[in-house]
């Protein structure tokens, strides 16, 4: 079975077919920054790649097991609501999951500018054309892209090249890794990269599995997954961003794609329509290496805020219609007392940035928040 990577003129079967190449070469170095390529390096950007770049394969296997350090230091996002409640480490694999129009691409941004990292690769998968120079112009800033390499496959573009882009991407990442580098590797969407290959895997005559993806889509997840990470030489910190169609967390991909990471960011768009941005719902998130990689003082400070934050959803409508009396119940009160502070912390704007410490910090002096007596 052929798959074309681009337009191409007439043919008919019985057509000499030529083998050139058994596996794709990808142009690697550190000359990369600053560049925007497509999904088979080349560039597209209206510039020649520089001088002086190595090849690699795109499918090399991932780190062996044991030759993967833990990971034990934390990563500044320059988000304050990933920092304090779900702080990331370097080579952490994390998924950002959101339905559509909730803000997925604005944190992507918002990450480029702020983590602290050597080197920034991103992957846009089945993207609309029109949101590439505008991501690379408004969202990441001449700074942003100065650190970073684009991958560009968008939607109108085959379905091989589609899926090719995230493999393009983590091998340009793992050559800067493997350099000494710490690198940010932001795939969005990973979704889409899994219709790309159910399209492709449909026409190769696949059966049809859960929701009409086929058994070589949930194989393709974790060989993919699996390649970021740290190793000796340096890391890769991923954010996968996974589109959950009708806003169903539990649909296959999101749900095979949580189990393969390290974490789980949620965007809620019940926060998006009350204009808290970004968008991220504290409660159904989670970072499973924060309680190795904070101060035991900040791990229950951010233990604490979570369980005022969800006393506060339970008793909301209660206390939306005035029905809750003070004093009554002395968590609910403590959940009142420090809401305006909760929401300040949480809340961002999209050019702004804040150090891990500034974040922690903030976190820490909440939970020294003593509610009034009545």
């Amino acid at each position: 079975m052929l798959a074309p990577l681009g337009d191409f003129g007439a043919f008919r079967a019985g057509d000499l077919v030529t083998l050139i190449a058994d596996t794709l070469r990808i142009p690697v170095g550190p000359q990369l920054l600053g560049r925007i390529l497509d999904a088979l390096g080349r560039p597209i950007d209206s510039k020649p790649l520089p001088r002086g770049l190595a090849a690699c394969t795109d499918d090399t296997p991932a780190p062996p097991s044991l030759s993967r350090p833990p990971i034990d230091e934390a990563l500044s996002t320059g988000v304050k609501a990933i920092d304090a409640m779900l702080t990331i480490g370097r080579g952490q694999r994390m998924g950002i999951f959101a339905g559509s129009g909730v803000g997925k691409s604005t944190l992507l941004g918002m990450l480029a500018r702020g983590a602290e990292a050597d080197a920034i690769v991103i992957a846009m998968v089945g993207e609309r054309g029109r949101e590439v120079r505008e991501f690379a112009e408004r969202t990441l800033g001449p700074e942003g892209i100065a650190r970073s390499v684009i991958i560009v496959a968008t939607s109108d573009q085959p379905a091989a090249v589609r899926v090719q882009a995230a493999w393009t991407a983590s091998a340009i990442a793992e050559s800067m890794r493997d350099s000494g580098k710490h690198v940010l590797l932001l795939v969005d969407s990973i979704t889409r990269m899994a219709m790309a290959q159910r399209e492709l895997s449909l026409a190769a005559g696949e059966p049809v599995t859960t929701r009409g993806y086929t058994p070589s889509v949930f194989s393709l997840l974790p060989r993919l997954i699996e390649r970021a990470g740290r190793t000796e030489s340096g890391s890769i910190t991923a954010f996968y961003s996974v589109l959950v169609e009708g806003d169903d967390m539990n649909e296959p991909i999101a749900d095979t794609v949580r189990g393969l990471l390290d974490g789980h960011i949620v965007l809620s768009r019940g926060l998006a329509n009350e204009a808290h941005w970004p968008a991220i719902d504290v409660l159904e998130s989670v970072s499973r290496l924060q309680p190795h990689l904070v101060e035991s003082h900040v791990m229950a400070a951010a233990e604490s805020l979570r369980k005022d934050l969800a006393e506060y959803q339970r008793h909301a409508e209660l206390i939306s219609i005035g029905a809750y009396r003070p004093g009554v119940q002395p968590q609910l009160d403590r959940a009142i007392a420090i809401r305006e502070s909760a929401q300040s912390l949480l809340r961002q704007g999209s050019n702004e940035c804040y150090s891990l410490e500034q974040s922690q910090s903030a976190l820490v002096a909440m939970g020294q928040v003593v509610p009034p007596v009545r």
